[in-house]
């Protein structure tokens, strides 16, 4: 086929990754459009959604996919469903793994130039230690494979599950290369997903988990994908990693950049077992998400850590050092809550 011109269909683009994405690919001179709902929260695109050719649907809306997808030449796939709650799992697996195989027909159908889907490091398992030492840690990598463990979340498995589509894809002749962030740092929402760790800290907690977090700058995960995206390479995965702290000392700075106080205890084992019980209770007793589940308090008390050697071969990357993403995102953030 034949293109005459470049325009990236991004799915999730009112979302975190999404937004920052078209913002990062508008300010570089690409055409961008973006597939979203009658009423979806515009809010993070501000001052960029007349640039923006949109078409409304959704990933599960098969006929409207097909149709923007038909008129893009590349397909970033950002849109999906972050949940830890038991009672979201039905809607985990029609939006992860049955709305990723849409987006993944839609792009064979329409024969597209590449396809980039943004899966998570939560794809790549994780597996108990062999032993609970609190120094011990456990390095997983793109070789790493899938294993069912108590300590992956049906969250984890089902984007597990769509990266499957999205290699059933390349199978059948698509070009695609898949992105596996960590646990994403940006200027998004506190109230929802990774930005909620920054809304923790500005309250002053009392305690903090044990463990550590691997992290990255959402920008950094920009570049990675808008280079990847015009590089020849395809059918391979990336770790995008950009560093992995303590819960104690991330809590710390992002206190120190709010001007809060630190939290001052660690959540020992048996306190996170108590408080996710606790929590469930409460999100069965008002109906809301729960904020600390089963899995999320196992996997808080282990060393887990992310090879970025991979990514940084490919494109080059250096990544943001962690006190300039977290001094750069608290100082959008209070700037906001400021208004």
């Amino acid at each position: 086929m034949l293109y005459l011109y470049i325009m990236v269909l991004i799915t999730g683009i009112t979302g975190l990754v999404g937004s920052f994405v078209a913002k990062y690919l508008l300010e570089k001179g690409h055409p961008v459009a973006g597939l979203k709902r009658p009423h979806s929260d515009l809010s993070l695109l501000e001052g960029y959604t007349q640039q923006i050719t949109w078409f409304e649907g959704d990933i599960l809306d098969v006929l409207g996919l097909a149709q923007a997808v038909a008129q893009a030449t590349h397909v970033i796939h950002a849109a999906g469903m972050v949940s830890f709650a038991p009672k979201d799992e039905a809607l985990l697996n029609k939006i992860n793994i049955e709305g990723t195989a849409n987006v993944v027909n839609a792009c064979l159908e329409a024969a597209v130039q590449k396809l980039c889907f943004v899966s998570s490091i939560a794809a790549l398992g994780r597996k108990t230690p062999t032993t609970n030492l609190p120094e011990q840690t456990i390095v997983i990598d793109e070789k790493s494979t899938w294993e069912n463990d108590e300590l992956n979340s049906h969250y984890a498995k089902t984007k597990y599950l769509a990266e499957m589509e999205v290699w059933r894809g390349i199978s059948e002749g698509l070009s695609a290369v898949i992105v596996n962030p960590s646990i994403i740092l940006g200027e998004g929402d506190w109230h929802k997903t990774s930005t909620q760790l920054f809304k923790y800290a500005y309250d002053e907690p009392f305690f903090y988990p044990m463990g550590s977090i691997n992290y990255v700058d959402v920008q950094d995960l920009c570049t990675c994908i808008e280079r990847l995206l015009w590089s020849p390479v395809q059918g391979e995965r990336f770790v995008i990693n950009g560093g992995n702290i303590s819960y104690q000392a991330f809590f710390e700075i992002m206190a120190k950049k709010f001007g809060k106080k630190p939290p001052q205890k660690p959540l020992k084992p048996w306190l996170m077992q108590l408080a996710w019980r606790a929590e469930a209770l409460r999100s069965w007793l008002t109906g809301s998400t729960p904020l600390l589940t089963k899995e999320t308090a196992r996997s808080a008390t282990h060393h887990f850590t992310y090879r970025n050697e991979k990514i940084q071969k490919i494109i080059g990357i250096t990544f943001t050092p962690i006190e300039d993403t977290l001094q750069r995102i608290c100082k959008v953030l209070q700037a906001k809550k400021a208004k």
